[in-house]
């Protein structure tokens, strides 16, 4: 039976075989299951890269790709038929997986792709009560955020905010990404890292959220009568009405503030510039900016899950990722670009603001406990529905601050260092 449950897990998914096709059975050895995020032709340059990895060790790997990682990979704790690795962006997600022992440490010979800020070393009690200190991830690919995207005509111009939230059973998110980079750009990254930690009540982020707030209500109402608030709630951070991408070009709105991703769904008329510049951060000089990752973690441990996540953050992989990559979405990694193919403007532009980044920091939301952060999408959405309500913004930031003490009651903040300087540019 559990083989049975074990199979049934595996085919449920999206899956490109690399070297070895269809869903294979637990007894392959050779065959190593990787779970990620990318779907519908974003995992190509992905699998290109793993089909290299392939050739160069005769191993077979698959990938499985889905939207709902979360849940699938409970599902797949649950049926006892992990993946080898998982590729998850929530370091308090893999925080959990540690702690209960689904993730594994890395052993020393792969422990140095462990890149701060993505990666820091976690304390977790072994089963004998031991408390043990070890990195349980690593990188594969990066990205920067508090950017502020615009097409070359509206730069320097007042901007006329773009704003959806809606992600499925993430919608909020892009919100969350407001506020932190506000906090982040007012406060400092130690005033940020002591928050996202649990180490600041809520209610002192108060000041942030008023100034979005008031950003919001600088767009008055836009070209379709509504106020901005109320409209992000129903719109996605990417989608468009009529099937097209990026909010930028639904044409009603000026500047973006988004992630480096972004930039997949524009030509080179979109630019990014930094959050600080567009805002005037009150933290001049320190160049702080957020940033945020895919992280591999192995969940069944063998000599060649090992390998293969080393091989995964090796040069030479991100070289094949890079040269099958289309020149507007070539991936950024810590350390540096890759590639001999030359990347787009877009691309160029976000890799030199990563290399003359100050401090960089972890996505706080990413970085908190999972209930904290679901809690803090769910303020977002609330607090968008009417953010001049009298008292609402108070309510939801208490509801926050017992949701910190609960977590720190459970002793479910585990993380502490979230912000780093860069790592230096290896190419």
């Amino acid at each position: 039976m559990k083989r049975l449950r074990a199979l049934l897990a595996c085919c449920l998914l999206t899956a490109t075989a690399v070297t070895a096709g269809g869903c294979s059975d637990a007894s392959e050895e050779r065959t190593l299951v990787v779970l990620g995020p990318w779907t519908d032709g974003e995992e190509k340059p992905f699998v290109a890269a793993l089909r290299h990895i392939g050739e160069r060790t005769g191993r077979s790997y698959v990938y499985k790709g889905t939207r709902s990682l979360r849940e699938t990979l409970v599902a797949q704790l649950q049926a006892g038929a992990p993946p080898d690795l998982a590729i998850l962006s929530s370091p308090g997600d893999l925080t959990e997986y540690a702690r209960s022992g689904d993730a594994s440490a890395l052993p020393e010979k792969v422990a140095g792709a462990a890149v701060p800020p993505w990666a820091p070393a976690i304390t977790v009690e072994n089963p004998e009560g031991e408390a043990r200190t070890h990195p349980y991830w690593a990188p594969v690919r990066v990205d920067l955020k508090s950017l502020v995207w615009s097409r070359r005509a509206s730069a320097g111009k007042k901007p006329d905010w773009c704003l959806g939230v809606g992600s499925g059973a993430t919608s909020g998110w892009p919100g969350t990404d407001w506020v932190e980079d506000l906090l982040l750009q007012r406060e400092g990254p130690d005033a940020y890292e002591r928050w996202a930690t649990g180490r600041t009540p809520w209610p002192q982020t108060k000041p942030v959220w008023e100034e979005w707030a008031a950003l919001l209500a600088a767009n008055g109402r836009n070209a379709r009568g509504r106020g901005l608030g109320s409209e992000a709630l129903g719109a996605s951070f990417e989608l468009l009405d009529d099937g097209r991408y990026g909010l930028l070009n639904r044409g009603d709105c000026t500047h973006e503030h988004q992630g480096s991703f972004i930039r997949r769904h524009y030509g080179d008329d979109v630019l990014p510039t930094p959050t600080a510049t567009i805002l005037g951060t009150q933290k001049s000089g320190e160049g702080a900016y957020e940033v945020s990752g895919d992280m591999a973690a192995v969940f069944k441990p063998s000599a060649a899950a090992w390998d293969l996540l080393g091989r995964l953050t090796s040069r030479a992989a991100r070289e094949d990722w890079a040269k099958a990559a289309k020149p507007g979405e070539r991936p950024y990694f810590p350390g540096g670009a890759f590639g001999a193919v030359p990347p787009s403007q877009s691309t160029r532009a976000v890799q030199k603001l990563f290399d003359g980044a100050g401090q960089i920091c972890l996505d706080a939301s990413d970085a908190m406990p999972p209930t904290l952060r679901d809690a803090f999408y769910r303020a977002v959405l609330e607090f968008l529905g009417n953010p001049q309500k009298p008292g609402l913004l108070d309510d939801l930031l208490d509801k926050l601050e017992a949701e910190r003490k609960l977590q720190q009651r459970e002793e479910a903040f585990v993380l502490d260092d979230l912000c780093d300087n860069p790592v230096v540019p290896s190419s």
